[in-house]
């Protein structure tokens, strides 16, 4: 059974991206983000709310990329890459997020900037197999 919501809890989140990052589509959106979601990230207003004016504010061009989706009961941990945000860089995401009662309940953060080839001292991507164009 707790696997069975663990992939349910993936494929939720990952819809869940999809509207609002992508799709911008501030009505489903409303369907996966709880009236009362926490938010622990430094850049964006608390709530819902402030999630949502954040997108709403930023260019059309953003788009949410997802490499890796991990979960584990209630919590969820995505590898993904925003680009599009009229930024030097994309920005490379670990996004945490948590579940309750089948809504993204509460999320923390880790940002940091997509490095090209000449930057990566690994000499490896950070996202994906490609280095950003």
């Amino acid at each position: 059974m707790e696997r069975k919501t663990e992939e349910n809890n993936k494929k939720l989140v990952l819809e869940a991206f999809d509207a609002l990052f992508n799709r911008r589509d501030y009505a489903a959106a409303e369907r996966y983000w709880s009236p009362h979601y926490i938010q622990h990230s430094s850049h964006i207003p608390p709530g819902r709310d402030g999630l949502f004016g954040l997108i709403k504010s930023v260019p059309s061009e953003m788009k949410y990329e997802n490499s890796l989706i991990m979960a584990e009961g209630d919590m969820l941990m995505l590898h993904g890459r925003f680009s599009g945000l009229g930024l030097p860089a994309n920005w490379i995401v670990v996004d945490i997020v948590r579940i309750e009662n089948g809504l993204l309940a509460e999320h923390w953060d880790v940002i940091e900037d997509e490095v090209t080839q000449e930057q990566s001292k690994s000499g490896l991507p950070m996202f994906g197999d490609k280095f950003p164009q």
